[in-house]
């Protein structure tokens, strides 16, 4: 029967907060790294305009610089759509803060949980434990599912 239906696959556990803490903080590295690369390419143009003379080579160049600025922020009036890698980065870092509020508020959970738990004893209070563990189980699955 195995043959025919296959095995069941295990399920690889769900990611942790601080994975996706991690894989947003190296998409925001990325982003960083792409943001030096337009600043290195913008001073390159910014160079080339102070050297050429008035005409339409610096126009050119103008033009290019431009573009290479429009790729590095949003610029509200000509393009509303689509974020550039600036506003991709501080949308990164947002998550990331996010993500780092919610693991306080998990440890501090847990904290007030030992907590109580140490004041009370197991025997003394069971309702206190039944209460902990529903909100335990309240902090590992959010969603209730």
């Amino acid at each position: 029967m195995r043959r025919v239906f296959g095995v069941k696959k295990d399920k690889e556990p769900p990611p942790s907060l601080q994975d996706a803490t991690d894989r947003i903080g190296k998409r925001g590295e990325s982003v960083d790294e792409k943001i030096k690369r337009l600043d290195t390419e913008l001073s390159r143009y910014k160079e080339q305009i102070k050297k050429t003379r008035p005409g339409p080579a610096q126009e050119a160049v103008k033009a290019r610089a431009m573009r290479v600025l429009k790729q590095k922020r949003i610029l509200p009036y000509l393009d509303m759509l689509h974020l550039r890698y600036e506003g991709q980065r501080d949308m990164l870092y947002n998550q990331t803060f996010n993500l780092d509020q919610v693991a306080f508020a998990a440890e501090g959970i847990k904290d007030a949980q030992q907590t109580v738990l140490s004041k009370y004893p197991d025997n003394c209070c069971k309702r206190v434990g039944i209460l902990l563990a529903k909100l335990n189980n309240v902090i590992q699955d959010p969603n209730g599912s």
